[in-house]
């Protein structure tokens, strides 16, 4: 018995939700003229209202996969073009900007590590608290971090030139 009502009770949770959504709609219409939808009409002044039913239209498919993929990678005929002199001056202005930010990045780096003195920078006079002291020391730390970011960074896009 115990089986039948639980079989009951839970053919009861899947149909619930479409009885609800057959539901009666009525439109009540107070004294001030205010209109109001709801699913009873008990009250004074209240209309059934019929409502159309519910249109699916599926989703087309998706066909972006099959274009991109017969479509060359080619730029187009009036596309502009360089002349191959040109882009290796390009290339080699390139080279030596990555190269110079690279020296750059690399004596940055000696200096900050120089001041961080491997985790024990000297205190300075305003630094009497020591949480300032840990506070600028995890700044120096993450300073030294992101310029190695940076060196390896630029270091990458040297070796693709190449």
């Amino acid at each position: 018995m115990n089986r039948l009502l639980s079989g009951l009770a839970l053919l009861a949770v899947f149909f619930a939700p479409s009885a609800h959504a057959d539901a009666d709609v009525f439109l009540c219409v107070d004294a001030n003229g205010n209109k109001e939808y709801k699913n009873t009409g008990e009250t004074k002044g209240c209309k059934r209202v019929e409502l159309p039913g519910i249109t699916v239209v599926p989703a087309p498919a998706f066909m972006g996969t099959k274009k991109t993929a017969s479509k060359s990678a080619s730029s187009p005929s009036d596309f502009p073009k360089v002349d191959e002199s040109t882009q290796k001056a390009r290339d080699s202005d390139r080279k030596q900007i990555l190269q110079d930010e690279l020296k750059t990045e690399e004596q940055k780096l000696a200096a900050l590590k120089k001041d961080y003195n491997n985790g024990e920078p000297e205190r300075r006079g305003d630094e009497r608290n020591y949480a300032k002291y840990q506070e600028r020391t995890t700044m120096m730390k993450d300073d030294i971090s992101r310029t190695e970011k940076n060196i390896e960074a630029l270091k990458r896009e040297l070796s693709n030139l190449k």
